[in-house]
């Protein structure tokens, strides 16, 4: 088990928050790393959060991980070489198999039947 928590807080304009709180006492501050790809993402940040024990982590997601497909971020302490946690994104063609994409063309053409069949109860009520 880690000795550190992460819990995501906000994902907006790119870039990816969360807050990394210690679980275990005495466990010395993280060195924290995320890649793509097995390849290190740049500019992470890890600032106090005005505790002890707890530190603000931004995650910027660069440009080329907005692509066609399925990207996934792994959080992880370098020092301890455990992950802490990860985020995904997906974009593209690869949706279409995604049942969530399914549901909401489901969503939209129910309510294209919707208009269709309230504008024939109009016209022939």
């Amino acid at each position: 088990m880690s000795a550190f928590s992460l819990t995501k807080t906000r994902f907006r304009e790119g870039m990816w928050e969360g807050i990394l709180t210690v679980v275990e006492k005495g466990a010395a501050q993280p060195e924290i790393a995320v890649t793509l790809r097995d390849l290190p993402v740049r500019g992470v940040t890890m600032t106090e959060a005005g505790e002890p024990g707890r530190w603000v982590v931004q995650i910027p997601v660069p440009i080329e991980a907005v692509s066609e497909g399925v990207q996934t971020f792994l959080i992880a302490d370098a020092n301890a070489n455990e992950v802490l946690g990860s985020f995904t994104l997906i974009a593209g063609e690869v949706l279409g198999d995604d049942i969530r994409a399914e549901v909401d063309l489901l969503r939209a053409e129910l309510d294209m039947l919707k208009r269709a069949f309230r504008r024939h109860c109009l016209e022939n009520g």
